[in-house]
C-alpha cells in the first residue's frame, strides 16, 4: 500500500460553550501560518462534529516524523497551544500513521 507510510498530525478538541467561533478563528490563522512556515506540512483540515459542536477534529498530512517535531518545537506553535487550551475543555494532540485505507 502506497499511504501506508503516510504520517498525519491529528488533534481532538472539545471547545468550551460559547468558543467555538473563536477557536476556529484562532485555528484557522495558525493553520495559515504552518502552510507558509513548514514546507513539509500538507494541507490541514478542521472538522466540526455535526451532533455535538464543540467537538472539532483537526489533521493534516507531513513529510517526516522530525518535520513534525521541529514543528511542535517552535515558540509559535507553544503560543498557539496556550492561547487555544483557554478556550478547550480538552484537547489531545497525536501522531499517526496510516493502518489501513481504501485508497488503492
Amino acid at each position: 500500500m502506497k499511504h501506508r507510510d503516510q504520517l498525519y498530525t491529528l488533534g481532538v478538541w472539545t471547545v468550551k460553550a460559547g468558543q467555538e467561533s473563536t477557536f476556529v478563528a484562532e485555528w484557522d490563522a495558525f493553520a495559515k501560518w504552518t502552510a507558509k512556515s513548514h514546507p513539509a506540512a500538507g494541507d490541514a483540515y478542521l472538522l466540526k462534529d455535526a451532533e455535538h459542536p464543540q467537538q472539532f477534529i483537526s489533521f493534516g498530512p507531513w513529510d517526516s516524523p522530525e518535520a513534525v517535531k521541529a514543528w511542535r518545537e517552535r515558540p509559535e506553535f507553544k503560543v498557539f497551544v496556550m492561547k487555544v487550551r483557554t478556550l478547550c475543555d480538552d484537547f489531545q494532540p497525536k501522531t499517526l500513521t496510516v493502518a489501513a485505507s481504501s485508497a488503492e
